[in-house]
């Protein structure tokens, strides 16, 4: 049988995306986690083998930039099914998405107080709001303004890149050095000072979120917003000549900029020619997470497919609760809250953290919503939505 809706306003096929979308996910944060230089312009020390590298690359290749594309898609995709069931529930859109926002600015600034740096969900949380006063532009409109965000983000990095380059300027590599080991010390040190670490260096993360993934990430909520009014994603096979034209545009396109935004980040670090990379991968990645993003969705119709589907839906079902715990087992075993593994596991190894805890989620994921209508997360942030406690235990033969 087809993925279909499971509860009210539900499509299986979008959670089943999210789910492929939050492993994409950790299997970037979990680098972060693993080594202080990660996103600090200078490479880990500690990392000097062809398998670190090789992972390294591979994992800067396939997954970054590209899957948190994939989840603000869905994010924008389910702002509209937001809006069906406000107008189900007979209830105002507004107050509805401005409580449903807050709430998840309040999860994000406790996710990234306490857990990681690195927490999206509230730059998710604002540019939200964002999108809630863009929601009755039209759909051409909408997608210019998404292709011009995408564009001019992409211009003022390939223009700052050759700028470093031709004025010779060179990142401090020494002191870029010292600070991540700085880093590194405290994040291994008593939990006190793991927080004291995680609140010093937020500032200069939402920074660089702002000015590298929120343009991206508005953009592609823009396009989810339409795809979501279009219903795209509630009836696949319909659409199915579409999705094949993403898959191969995107693919075309997004892949060898990919490649040259792995090798240039890698390879050519602090010389400018990495910022230029980071331009490239701006304006190609979106083209390959469409293609991700379409791959999936016709595998999802295949007899395999649907079995994997399967599997993945009830994750990205409780999307937010699962993202919260991975980050709760990373910093566990990277950080002083445990074992303070941080600097100590190469990239092949954390990136086998991130496939074994994701497969424990996914089992785990599939028992918890036989058994409860939501995620804990999902359920406190549904509260908070509709101002009410909703039902917890999952009604029989629902």
């Amino acid at each position: 049988m087809r993925p279909a809706d499971s509860d009210a306003g539900r499509i299986a096929d979008v959670d089943a995306l999210r789910g492929a979308a939050l492993f994409g996910i950790l299997l970037v944060n979990v680098n972060a986690f693993a080594s202080a230089f990660y996103g600090a312009g200078v490479g880990d020390p500690t990392y000097h083998g062809v398998v670190d590298h090789a992972a390294r690359a591979l994992v800067a290749v396939l997954f970054e930039m590209k899957f948190y594309l994939l989840f603000s898609f869905l994010f924008g995709y389910s702002v509209t099914l937001q809006m069906a069931a406000a107008e189900r529930a007979g209830e105002p859109l507004l107050g509805r998405m401005l409580r449903r926002q807050a709430g998840l600015l309040a999860i994000g600034l406790a996710h990234g107080a306490l857990l990681f740096y690195g927490d999206i969900l509230t730059i998710y949380a604002l540019l939200g709001l964002v999108l809630l006063a863009l929601r009755h532009r039209t759909d051409s409109a909408a997608l210019r303004l998404a292709a011009w965000l995408i564009g001019m983000s992409a211009a003022v990095w390939l223009g700052l890149g050759l700028l470093q380059w031709v004025s010779g300027e060179r990142l401090n590599r020494a002191a870029a050095i010292a600070q991540a080991l700085t880093a590194q010390e405290a994040y291994r040190a008593e939990p006190w000072r793991v927080v004291v670490q995680r609140v010093s260096e937020l500032p200069s993360v939402w920074a660089t979120l702002l000015a590298i993934q929120a343009p991206c990430a508005m953009a592609m909520f823009l396009v989810g917003f339409v795809a979501g009014r279009r219903e795209l994603l509630r009836n696949v096979p319909a659409h199915r000549p579409l999705f094949r034209r993403l898959l191969w545009v995107g693919g075309v396109i997004g892949a060898p900029g990919a490649l040259l935004y792995a090798w240039l980040s890698q390879r050519l670090v602090g010389s400018g020619w990495d910022v230029v990379g980071l331009g490239v991968c701006v304006l190609t990645a979106p083209l390959l997470s469409a293609a991700y993003g379409s791959a999936l969705l016709l595998g999802f119709h295949t007899r395999k497919g649907r079995v994997l589907a399967g599997w993945l839906a009830p994750a990205g079902r409780m999307a937010l609760s699962n993202y919260l715990a991975q980050s709760m087992v990373c910093a566990l075993l990277f950080t002083g809250y445990g074992f303070g593994l941080i600097g100590r596991v190469s990239p092949l190894a954390a990136g086998g953290v991130a496939a074994l805890l994701f497969a424990l989620q996914l089992p785990l994921s599939r028992w918890w919503l036989r058994r409860f209508a939501y995620g804990p997360a999902e359920w406190l942030l549904r509260a908070l939505t509709i101002a009410r406690w909703p039902r917890w235990r999952r009604v029989e033969g629902a």
